[in-house]
Order: C-alpha cells, then sequence, then structure tokens
C-alpha cells in the first residue's frame, strides 16, 4: 500500500467548467472599468492559471495591475467560483469517484493537497462529499503559500509512505523531483509535455490511475 498525494483541479476536479465563465466575467469588469484592455484569451490560456495560487496567479497575469484592483479581481473570481459550485456547476472527472474509491478499498491512504485557499477546499469538500475518498486535506493557505513540495516535508513524517505524487502541474512533478519520491503525471489536466515530461508515468485518463499506481509500487 502507499500514501497517494493528489494534486485536486486538473487531477480530480474537471475545474475549467467552473474557471473559464468565471474568470471571463471577472475579466469584462476589468475592461468594463479601464483596468484592461479587451483582447481574446484562449481557453487553453485561461487553464494554464489553474494549478497556481489565486495570488500568484494575478501577479504573472496582469503584474502591472494596481495591487487593491488585483485583490478585487482575485475575490471576485473566486466568489463567481464558490456561486457555480454551490448551484452544482461544478464536477469530478468522469470515473474519478469510482478510481478514488476504488484505491481507498484497496488500503491506499489517500491526501488532498492543493494550492488553493482553506474556503474553496472546505466548500468542495462539502459539495463532493470528498472524505468519502480523502483521509488528509492540506492546501496552501495553511501553510501561508509556500511551495507544494514544502508542504510536503511538514506532514510526511506522519505517514509510512511510500509516497506517489499525482497530479497535472509542474508544482506537482516538483513535488515528486524536489523530495525522491514517485510520479503520475495527468494528461488530461491543465499542464504541458513539458511540464509532466519528469513523471514516472503519464497517463491520459483518469481511470488509468489504478494500474499506474499498481506499476508504480511493483
Amino acid at each position: 500500500m502507499a500514501d497517494l498525494i493528489f494534486d485536486y483541479d486538473g487531477t480530480v476536479h474537471e475545474t475549467l467548467r467552473i474557471y473559464e465563465p468565471a474568470f471571463r466575467n471577472t475579466y469584462g469588469w476589468l475592461v468594463e472599468n479601464g483596468y484592461a484592455q479587451p483582447k481574446e484569451i484562449s481557453s487553453e490560456e485561461i487553464g494554464h492559471w489553474l494549478g497556481y495560487n489565486s495570488t500568484d496567479m494575478w501577479n504573472s497575469f496582469m503584474p502591472g495591475l494596481d495591487p487593491e484592483i488585483k485583490e478585487k479581481a482575485r475575490i471576485m473570481l473566486g466568489e463567481d467560483m464558490a456561486e457555480r459550485i454551490e448551484s452544482g456547476q461544478g464536477a469530478l472527472y468522469p470515473g474519478a469517484e469510482e478510481v478514488l474509491l476504488g484505491l481507498r478499498e484497496q488500503g491506499h491512504t489517500l491526501i488532498f493537497l492543493s494550492n488553493c485557499r482553506i474556503h474553496y477546499m472546505e466548500r468542495h469538500r462539502r459539495a463532493f462529499r470528498l472524505e468519502r475518498f480523502f483521509h488528509r486535506f492540506y492546501c496552501c493557505e495553511e501553510f501561508g503559500f509556500i511551495p507544494k513540495y514544502e508542504i510536503f516535508r511538514r506532514f510526511a513524517p506522519e505517514l509510512p509512505g511510500p509516497f506517489i505524487v499525482i497530479g497535472d502541474r509542474f508544482h506537482d512533478i516538483e513535488t515528486a523531483a524536489k523530495n525522491g519520491l514517485r510520479s503520475v503525471g495527468c494528461g488530461y489536466g491543465y499542464g504541458t509535455k513539458d511540464e509532466l515530461s519528469a513523471a514516472d508515468i503519464i497517463i491520459n485518463d483518469v481511470k488509468q490511475l489504478p494500474a499506474a499506481v499498481e506499476e508504480l509500487l511493483r
């Protein structure tokens, strides 16, 4: 058995369904109020920002924007996403529920590790009853927004291992690489091939995860 460290957005949760419309609404507000210029933004570009914590995202996406306006935009986008989750617009990837339940039933310890804020994590715990799957929950806000690979070092001594990191972005593969862990790159998420190139195994459907875990534990 293993301790499986899961990213959430783009790995378990099909986040673009709620993130893209919330992003477009927020950017529209920035344009309407003269804080940004109108421009075409592709779904791919919007998906690129998934996996970053929200403060880093706005600092990278619009570095020259007034800090007060950036914070307003960050809150607006987050509240829009929250409303969409509460109204049932969010969804886990097809097959994710069965995969997670199956891995837990096999005796693995499932760990939620996300670059999200506490309110986001708690809202999703309620909406999708995530306790059915995960034994432990960690998010970057609880640790002062330090990188995932450092958060791992905080909780790792409490668990026996071996550890496998599962995720779709460079933050996840970096967590594995910097801590000498094995990893599964989720090619169906929002990361690029380059981001996942150092993963031990790359899967293109969440349903392929059990076989990948089994292979890494041989």
